[in-house]
């Protein structure tokens, strides 16, 4: 059976589909069946980035592993019985067709709360949160008061991912792995950020999840974007000398991968 991995934040711009393309691709390269699946039906970022890569690929007449690109299917709405979702089966009817071919099922959810994002994260064994580190992102899973110190209660993002164990607890599945990434971490010890690193292990003890290290904030990602590389196609590309920017990057992308714990992987990339 597939290993579902599903990347969530209901916040945009935290690098969702960055993260997804990263992990997808470096589970490839390590030998491992990846289908994709992006259920942000209008920007589609992350399967703008798979398309991208695909387009660049044969136009350069290169073969390098890559995921494989899903969509959902249409359901007749004569199929349905009343009161059932049509997001529902068409999530169902995805998931159920790759998972034959699929060691790994990477779904890349919305910066918005939406009924396929909902049911999405009740599938997930694995959920990736990516999380910028600032307390304007950090409002996405709980609520502080005025000095950041004291959380003050969950936030609907968290309580939807409590929602989602519960569903997976009666359905007599295991529980969801929840990893929460820090994204673009500052280099230097500013208050924010050990604020930030306090309150995060603060939240994590309290509703569940790890804390995983993400990427800084590099220009390198952006460039990549159109060609739908990623940081470990770059010497397959012709770039025989990585700077010390890409070098670490690339060090940030296997950390990842270590800290995300999934089944039969390791970070030999």
């Amino acid at each position: 059976m597939a290993h579902i991995i599903v990347v969530g934040n209901e916040k945009g711009g935290a690098g969702k589909s960055t993260v997804s393309m990263h992990v997808a691709t470096a589970l490839v390269r390590m030998g491992h069946k990846v289908s994709g699946l992006d259920l942000d039906l209008r920007q589609r970022t992350f399967g703008r980035y798979v398309e991208n890569r695909r387009g660049f690929l044969a136009q350069a007449d290169l073969d390098l592993p890559s995921p494989t690109l899903h969509e959902l299917p249409e359901i007749e709405a004569g199929a349905l019985r009343p009161g059932e979702n049509v997001y529902d089966h068409r999530l169902s009817a995805a998931v159920a067709a790759m998972e034959p071919d699929s060691d790994f099922i990477l779904i890349d959810c919305p910066g918005s709360h939406t009924r396929l994002s909902q049911v999405a994260h009740s599938l997930a064994d694995t959920l990736i949160t990516p999380l910028n580190d600032s307390f304007i992102d950090f409002d996405l899973l709980a609520h502080t008061d005025a000095s950041g110190d004291k959380i003050t209660g969950p936030s609907v993002y968290s309580e939807m991912v409590w929602n989602a164990r519960q569903l997976r607890a009666q359905a007599g599945l295991a529980p969801i792995d929840w990893v929460v990434v820090r994204n673009r971490l500052g280099a230097q010890r500013m208050v924010n950020k050990e604020k930030m690193e306090r309150a995060v292990a603060n939240l994590a003890k309290r509703i569940g999840f790890r804390v995983a290290p993400g990427f800084n904030e590099r220009v390198i990602f952006r460039e990549l974007f159109p060609r739908g590389l990623t940081l470990l196609d770059l010497k397959d590309i012709g770039v025989k000398q990585l700077n010390i920017s890409n070098v670490a990057a690339r060090q940030e992308l296997r950390d990842l991968i270590k800290a995300l714990k999934l089944p039969g992987v390791n970070a030999d990339f």
